[in-house]
């Protein structure tokens, strides 16, 4: 064969017909999944041979069958393809106008760490976005937000969580219930009270404590999502539920008491794990330094005790 050309000079692109042609097995097959003709395909493989100075495939009538030298090169070639798939992202994304979109779930307040991430980057566009808690992994999957602070549970394959800071929990119920007005409550006694149900099965088994510590299972109250519905459902005494700490949202006819035998809920920064953003970064600092923990109801207000928590941790 030609005299061979130094490594550093192989064309990714050969590579990636080679790969193409080792995983589907056949020229046919392989050129129709690259939008080739097959005298095309086989011509770009032998460029390859020729810049190796080996043999990578075994030709026949039946197919083909990488050589020594072709298993050898194959591990690496796929090492090189996915590098170099990885910095050419990493380089358009340092490329395009600095914009970074945070999501946010019910009841959580993200204010302090975006108003300061604008402070810091004037040049950044810094967008901010409300998502129901079902939307959360779909929507840093598909890149409509950036970043999400929300409450555990919350699956974390492919993302990067972290905590930011713990929630008491407490028994939402009317205000005319039989545990109003209570400094606290264990679990036992609402053990017989029925539960806003949640259609997602980890945050259902987390927000209803389902099982019990004892085994037990929570009694089940009505399934429901829309935040409205179960506030309404919870004030006319049909159901009660867990619920992080109250912040600064009110409604009549709701009060709340703390539940002291059992753990806090979690509010956590959700990213994509392979995002590497300088304004993800940034604000992931700065969550951690300024959302350190439920925000303080607002003053007092008239009339029955009111509180307006997100059932379900919403």
């Amino acid at each position: 064969m030609p005299d061979t050309v130094p490594p550093a000079d192989l064309d990714l692109r050969l590579l990636r017909y080679f790969v193409a042609l080792a995983e589907h097995g056949t020229f046919a097959a392989a050129a129709e999944a690259l939008h080739l003709t097959q005298p095309t395909l086989s011509r770009q493989i032998r460029r390859l041979e020729q810049q190796l100075g080996a043999r990578l495939l075994d030709r026949s009538p039946n197919g083909s069958r990488l050589t020594t030298a072709g298993e050898a090169l194959l591990p690496g070639a796929r090492t090189l393809l996915c590098v170099a798939a990885s910095t050419a992202a990493l380089t358009r994304a340092a490329a395009e106008p600095a914009r970074v979109t945070v999501g946010y779930t019910t009841n959580i307040v993200v204010t302090p760490a975006v108003r300061e991430l604008r402070r810091r980057h004037p040049d950044a566009e810094v967008d901010t976005a409300h998502l129901p808690w079902r939307e959360v992994r779909p929507a840093l999957l598909d890149r409509r937000v950036d970043a999400v602070v929300t409450r555990l549970p919350l699956r974390a394959e492919k993302l990067r969580v972290t905590v930011l800071y713990d929630e008491p929990r407490v028994l939402l119920l009317p205000v005319d219930h039989r545990l109003a007005g209570r400094e606290s409550v264990v679990l036992a006694d609402f053990a017989d009270e029925p539960m806003i149900r949640a259609s997602d099965p980890d945050r259902d088994a987390f927000w209803r404590v389902d099982p019990r510590p004892d085994g037990s299972r929570a009694p089940d109250g009505p399934l429901v999502e829309d935040l409205e519905d179960k506030l309404e459902l919870i004030a006319s005494g049909r159901a009660v539920a867990v619920v992080p700490a109250p912040g600064g949202l009110t409604r009549p006819y709701l009060t709340s008491v703390p539940v002291r035998d059992i753990e806090p809920s979690r509010v956590v920064l959700a990213a994509r794990a392979d995002d590497r953003s300088r304004l993800v970064t940034a604000f992931r600092t700065l969550a951690l330094s300024l959302l350190t923990g439920p925000v303080p109801a607002g003053p007092a207000q008239t009339g029955p005790a009111q509180v307006r928590p997100a059932p379900n941790g919403s």
